[in-house]
């Protein structure tokens, strides 16, 4: 086939449709970013407060939403646009953000453990916890941070609530000391856990991440799929029935849309058909993701039940 009958595709796109069945199947499966509406918003938002001057109460942000909407994704774009920079001539490096992941305990040395590993300086844990919080203060000024990111923040709950109230009070510290505003990434239990504190909870806004529905977005995100996958037959994922079936496997998950197309397309280039259309998601033989080949079986029971 020549390029010319990959009109279906973005241009940028063509090539790969080109290549053979292994090469196509590996860019499928690769990980990249796809910015959609709520998550260029998202980025906004936090562009919008990593240029926040200095002050005494600096605003702070939660970013939630049920598992799989895409809250890491966002965070590892927004470092990717920000990353750390070695000035050779001073021999010191620069970090604007600062993205730690929650420990699995909320216990104060942890916290800051896992901030130094953030840093690139871990440090011995046989130091007291007083010496690593001085440590982590004097390196995240002195490499300029402008902005703490506290990843998978609800994990804070599998911790006593004495553990809860002292990491609270880690992270209100290290926001009122750095004078840098604090972005939590959880699931809804993370924001029932800041309301606990209501100190804490003032300083938030809330950025939530909401499930997909059956409307223009969701066919706008499937037919931007449809221009980038390298099928080399036309795809019919803007439609409303493709719409339907995309829902009713994934719940509008983001992450189980994403998976579900991924596996369709692949099969796609497997049978030959070159396409998706709303059939594709019908397949018995199918292999989908647990959540959606659950309620595959499901919809297959409930069809054999009602013959």
């Amino acid at each position: 086939m020549v390029l010319s009958n990959y009109s279906h595709l973005l241009p940028v796109y063509r090539p790969h449709a080109a290549l053979d069945d292994a090469e196509r199947i590996a860019w499928i499966r690769a990980d990249r970013w796809l910015e959609t509406a709520r998550a260029r918003g998202a980025l906004a938002r936090l562009e919008d407060l990593l240029s926040y001057p200095a002050r005494d109460r600096m605003p702070c942000l939660l970013l939630y939403g049920d598992t799989g909407m895409g809250k890491t994704k966002i965070i590892r774009k927004f470092l990717r646009d920000h990353p750390a920079c070695f000035d050779r001539g001073t021999g010191v490096t620069s970090m604007p953000i600062v993205a730690m992941q929650m420990p699995a305990e909320p216990l104060e040395r942890d916290v800051y453990g896992e901030l130094l590993s953030a840093l690139g300086a871990p440090g011995p844990m046989t130091d007291s916890t007083y010496r690593l919080k001085e440590v982590c203060r004097s390196l995240l000024r002195s490499m300029s941070v402008r902005m703490l990111i506290i990843d998978e923040i609800h994990a804070m709950l599998a911790g006593s609530f004495r553990q809860q109230r002292i990491f609270l009070n880690v992270i209100r510290f290290l926001a009122n000391d750095l004078k840098v505003p604090l972005i939590c990434a959880g699931t809804d239990l993370a924001r029932q856990a800041l309301l606990t504190d209501p100190q804490l909870a003032e300083r938030f806004e809330a950025f939530h991440l909401d499930r997909w529905a059956d409307n223009s977005q969701l066919s706008q995100l499937l037919s931007s799929l449809a221009g980038i996958l390298p099928l080399r037959r036309p795809s019919e994922l803007g439609t409303a029935a493709a719409r339907r079936r995309v829902l009713d496997l994934t719940q509008g998950v983001t992450n189980r849309v994403f998976r579900l197309i991924e596996t369709v397309a692949v099969e796609a280039i497997c049978n030959g058909s070159e396409c998706i259309t709303a059939d594709s998601f019908a397949n018995d033989e199918l292999v989908l993701p647990l959540v959606s080949m659950t309620r595959h079986m499901e919809r297959g029971l409930q069809r054999r039940a009602s013959r």
